[in-house]
């Protein structure tokens, strides 16, 4: 007969003690910039007037065009079955010809991997060529979400710093200083998000060449690569460096240069066999990508960029609008960006100060006063690895970011 352990034993475990979400999801953050958009939104659904600086999400409808295409696709039968994991071979196609005539870089058709959206992408370069244990040398500030995949990959996320006086720009002595026997990715994102840097080409080319004398991984987000200004351009690290494609993913994605952010269609371009691992991912996490959304990424990538560079215009206004409201506030620093449609101002002058009675603590404190007094929403460098700044996103109408700008500064300006 088998024995049964007394109810106090040791070796039993009751419900109650065991973990109820696992170690690796349970240790996931939320998605800050997710966070302060929908608290921004239930405010103003509660009545308050607040205006968000949070979400990164162009204020344009999706052309016209994109939209007919997706209309059409919603009555064509071949579109309400599944299809193949790794994209439509026509969209993946029309990628790799997009990659082309955009960056100069040449692809094939099963070098590409149709997302569901960048963050798919992103979780799935990762979650493809990192083993746990294996370190990836994340420059700060950086996207909230690259720290998460890595580590749901099993990764290190190794966080290199970087601050305004270099705009935000990391340096190859900086990343030799980080690396180690276990450094096995670079993540690479220029135009960057949060904060508007762009890599100029000499630099992108010789972090490729440091990467590929050490054997290191390049994963290189480009979804920003249309919206640059001044004399910046976007430069892609695989076409300067060529002897790096073999070890390089390019993330990509029709959100930001289209505004389709909804949509959820993104890309990994990288490796066929490194593809054809992901694809295989893919096709057990979420099979295809709506087929719907594939048509009208198809008819995105397909079609001109006259779009974007309306928006791109619109988008340059209101950063210089920003950037001088930004400067014109005492304690505040605001380098100006370069690209992507974000300011990443420094407030480290009025941590410690007092504002209506209150002691400022951090970023992240000042931003809940901000939002508390001023009634505006933005989101603190602590989501970024970057504690002592604030993101901004210029992607909102010109009047909201205005008045946005103008109740933080009257507020900021009590600071003593």
């Amino acid at each position: 007969m088998l024995s049964m352990a007394a109810p106090d034993s040791p070796s039993v475990t009751s419900a109650s003690d065991r973990r109820r979400v696992s170690a690796r999801v349970g240790g996931i953050s939320e998605s800050a910039t997710l966070a302060v958009d929908a608290k921004a939104k239930a405010l103003k659904a509660a009545g308050r007037p607040v205006i968000g600086f949070g979400a990164g999400e162009p204020d344009f409808p999706t052309p016209q065009p994109i939209v007919e295409a997706a209309a059409a696709a919603c009555a064509d039968p071949r579109n309400h079955r599944y299809t193949p994991a790794a994209g439509l071979p026509e969209l993946r196609e029309a990628v790799a010809a997009k990659t082309e005539r955009d960056s100069g870089y040449r692809v094939q058709p099963n070098q590409v991997l149709i997302t569901n959206g960048g963050k798919q992408a992103v979780y799935q370069a990762f979650a493809s060529i990192v083993d746990p244990g294996d370190e990836v040398l994340l420059p700060a500030p950086y996207w909230t979400t690259y720290p998460e995949a890595i580590r749901l990959a099993g990764g290190v996320p190794v966080v290199v710093p970087t601050d305004e006086s270099t705009g935000y720009l990391v340096s190859v002595e900086q990343l030799e200083a980080a690396r180690t026997p276990r450094t096995k990715v670079l993540l690479f994102c220029s135009p960057s998000n949060p904060t508007g840097a762009v890599y100029p080409p000499e630099q992108v080319a010789e972090i490729g060449r440091w990467a590929v004398e050490h054997g290191i991984w390049v994963i290189t987000d480009e979804i920003y690569e249309h919206l640059v200004y001044d004399d910046a351009r976007h430069a892609s690290m695989p076409v300067l460096v060529p002897e790096l494609a073999d070890t390089c993913l390019v993330l990509n994605g029709v959100a930001k240069t289209y505004a389709m952010t909804g949509w959820r269609v993104g890309w990994l371009i990288g490796p066929a066999d490194v593809v054809k691992a992901a694809t295989n991912l893919q096709s057990h996490l979420s099979s295809n990508v709506c087929n719907v959304a594939q048509r009208a990424a198809l008819a995105a990538v397909s079609g001109p960029l006259d779009a974007v560079a309306e928006m791109r215009a619109a988008f340059d206004r209101r950063r210089r609008t920003m950037v001088e409201m930004l400067s014109a506030i005492p304690g505040v620093t605001c380098p100006t960006p370069k690209g992507a449609f974000y300011a990443y101002p420094s407030v480290k002058e009025l941590i410690g100060k007092e504002i209506r009675g209150t002691t400022v603590e951090s970023s992240a404190h000042l931003a809940e006063l901000v939002l508390e007094h001023a009634e505006v929403a933005v989101v603190p460098g602590e989501a970024f690895g970057a504690p002592g700044y604030f993101r901004l996103s210029y992607a909102l109408g010109d009047d909201d970011l205005v008045e946005g700008v103008r109740r933080m500064g009257e507020l900021l300006r009590e600071a003593r």
